[in-house]
């Protein structure tokens, strides 16, 4: 895997250099002022190497995302998997700031911009959401289907709060954000229960529903059989489920 922040562009692949100095820009810079002519300049690439690796700049920002994607993924500490979900993910969100550390500059001027761009804002929480789904898959957390989606938006706004935070605490402890991840985090978790109970809720119209498929099934076969096993209850939170009454939920 190559180094999301590489320091030595002069070392990097050309790919790792203008990923880096594009970044670099926005920070220096700004989203809008970022232009192609000038990542070709501060990485050092020309433009048709540029082009080569990326059709625009939401791409080498989208390949930024998934360089930190994959440093989070690849550094999962093994010693937390006896750990409650919440715990976990407190943990992998924790990484996942330390790696963006190098370019807080730029994340600041991508949240400033986003406020006044729809557009920008939008293509923002699509790559957030797609981050996330990945973030609860490394805590071990259900992200199939319908509720895989909103429980990976639902982390994606949470984490987005925790952002804000950690854009404004200065102390090198991250005492205020990691208190600020502890609450959104509870907050996740008690939306995550009550997302199950829906799911739970509304199985028997989805039954209803499908009816006419199951019927359909039945006269295809010579019986038909639950493909759930007894007692399982379906979609909802996996991992822990937070179930423990002793843990605040994520």
């Amino acid at each position: 895997m190559t180094d999301v922040n590489p320091s030595d562009a002069s070392a990097a692949t050309p790919r790792d250099a203008i990923i880096t100095a594009f970044m670099d820009l926005v920070g220096e810079r700004g989203w809008d002022q970022a232009s192609l002519a000038d990542i070709a300049e501060r990485s050092g690439q020309g433009l048709g190497t540029i082009r080569a690796h990326f059709g625009s700049r939401m791409a080498i920002l989208e390949a930024y995302v998934a360089g930190i994607d994959r440093a989070v993924l690849d550094g999962i500490d093994a010693d937390l998997a006896d750990q409650d979900t919440k715990e976990r993910l407190f943990d992998v969100l924790m990484r996942r700031l330390d790696l963006l550390s190098p370019q807080k500059a730029a994340i600041r001027a991508l949240s400033k911009a986003a406020m006044r761009d729809p557009g920008l804002a939008l293509a923002l929480n699509g790559l957030a959401v797609q981050s996330q789904r990945w973030m609860l898959a490394a805590a071990g957390v259900d992200v199939n289907g319908a509720g895989g989606m909103i429980r990976a938006q639902g982390l994606a706004v949470a984490f987005a709060k925790v952002v804000q935070a950690w854009l404004d605490d200065e102390d090198p402890a991250l005492a205020r954000t990691m208190r600020v991840l502890d609450e959104q985090l509870a907050k996740a978790g008690r939306a995550a229960r009550k997302l199950k109970s829906v799911e739970q809720l509304t199985r028997p119209l989805k039954s209803l529903l499908c009816a006419p498929l199951s019927f359909g099934r039945r006269r295809r076969k010579d019986g038909w059989d639950d493909p759930r096993r007894p007692g399982e209850d379906g979609p909802g939170w996996r991992g822990d489920d937070f179930r423990d009454p002793r843990v605040t939920p994520v």
